[in-house]
Formats: C-alpha cells, structure tokens, sequence
C-alpha cells in the first residue's frame, strides 16, 4: 500500500481511531489527541509499519494502544522523577469532561469500574465494531481469553447497570428454559 492511499484509509478511520485512542487514555481527550498525533508521525516516518498481516484497522488500533501505555508509562516516570526532584506533589491537570446525558454518565461508570481488559475488550466490540478475534489481535492476547474477558465483562456491565436501576430499553436477563435438562 502506498502512502496516498494509506493517508486516505487513515482519514477514513480517524473517528473510530480517535474513539479508541480516547479509551485508551481513559477519556482524556487532550492525551487521546496526541497519542493519536503520536501515531500517525510513527506511520509517515515509517517507525510503523502496515505489512497487510491483518487487516488496517485491527493493526492501527494496535498501535495506539501501545502508544497510549508507552506515554503513560512515561507520565508516570516523569511524575516520579517530579516527585523525587522537588518532594512535591504534581498538580494534576483538570480532565475536560465530555458531554454526555445521564444514563450514558451512568454507563460509562459502570464500563469504568470494569477490569481494564474486560473494558478494553467491550469497547473494541461494541464501539468499533471488531470481532472478538480482531479485539484479541489488537489487545495481544489469545481469543479464548478475549472471549473470557468480553463475557465476563458483558456480565460485570449488566450487574452494575442493574444495580443502578439503568433501563437501555434492552432485556438485560437472559429468558429462562424450563425445558433445559441440566
């Protein structure tokens, strides 16, 4: 693939990337930005690498995911030499809070409140559309424990949402069969 045409696929999946990169930052939306600022410099200077091993999307995600974690990783070094340097407690920049009504304040509570890779996991499904196979390619992991991560964290979102009392107009309880030999 030539770079024009990686720079229109790019374009085309800017949304969704920046989505993923938001979640991966823990919805800090100035973070996202420039991960994803990060990402694409990687691509154009060739740092990463498209080689067509899977599909454009699943490989993009995975490197903003590995971006995200490498610049927390150096937040948290930085913050700790900060710490060290002045005995002193960083101030932490206010979070822009994003625009959201009520019950997607609760929903996102609850997708907060799972385990990281049960949220990662859901996010990759549910908001950019991935199979669980895809989700497990970009998250690195094998698919059996993607779909441990996906079910069980399908189960942890509808406990806490019902625990809230959280109506999505969805039948969250799976229907019974009497008829089942157990």
């Amino acid at each position: 693939m030539d770079i024009s045409e990686l720079k229109k696929e790019l374009e085309a999946l800017h949304h969704a990337s920046f989505g993923w990169a938001l979640n991966c930052c823990r919805y800090n939306r100035s973070e996202a930005e420039e991960v994803l600022q990060t990402v694409y410099l990687k691509i154009l200077q060739g740092k990463a690498v498209y080689r067509g091993e899977s599909k454009l999307r699943t490989w993009l995600f995975a490197v903003i995911r590995k971006t995200a974690a490498s610049e927390r990783r150096k937040l948290v070094l930085r913050s700790l030499i900060t710490i060290n340097a002045t005995d002193e407690k960083p101030c932490s920049q206010p979070e822009l809070e994003l625009e959201r009504s009520e019950m997607q304040q609760r929903f996102q509570r609850a997708l907060a409140e799972l385990p990281a890779r049960q949220r990662e996991t859901l996010h990759l499904v549910f908001y950019q559309d991935l199979s669980v196979a895809e989700a497990a390619e970009v998250m690195n992991i094998s698919i059996g424990s993607a779909s441990r991560h996906y079910e069980r964290g399908k189960k942890r979102l509808r406990e806490s949402l019902d625990r809230e009392g959280v109506d999505y107009g969805i039948q969250w309880r799976r229907k019974e069969n009497s008829g089942v030999v157990l």
